[in-house]
């Protein structure tokens, strides 16, 4: 099987709607669907500089899996940093490599920008995503605060 990452488009909005709640729901999120919509018409319009979606589709070009960036300025370089803000792929096409693809495609976008910091955060308990994730990053020794 192969796996393929593209940019989100506006013929995903099905697929990518029902990934996005899922994993919402993974999490145990509650999210107003204007919020939902709002982030989905951010994605669409790729705001410059900001916000992208990814999707990782097989042979049908159907998405599996997705990812949403962020690109931002740092106090501590004169870069940007990418943050991955959410990543998810669907249950049953979990451990075939798309979430490797989808980080994999995050890093090469933020090499392209000269991001010196790719980051993100997951939950504890999630040992098989952190299984991958040790793999392609290094744990971060902070722990993160929030109101």
């Amino acid at each position: 099987m192969g796996v393929k990452v593209r940019r989100v488009e506006t013929r995903d909005k099905p697929f990518w709607l029902e990934l996005f709640k899922g994993y919402l729901a993974f999490y145990k999120a509650t999210i107003p669907e204007e919020v939902i919509e709002l982030t989905w018409q951010r994605l669409i319009a790729g705001e410059p500089g900001f916000h992208f979606g990814l999707v990782a589709t097989k042979e049908d070009d159907v998405p599996v899996g997705l990812a949403h960036v962020l690109f931002h300025r740092s106090t501590w370089s004169p870069t940007w940093y990418c943050y991955l803000e959410d990543l998810f792929v669907d249950p049953s096409e979990r451990t075939k490599g798309i979430g490797r693809a989808l980080i994999e495609a995050v890093y090469k976008e933020a090499d392209a920008r000269q991001c010196t910091r790719t980051y993100w955060a997951t939950q504890e308990l999630n040992y098989r995503a952190r299984a991958l994730y040790d793999q392609l990053a290094t744990k971060s020794p902070f722990i993160q605060y929030r109101r």
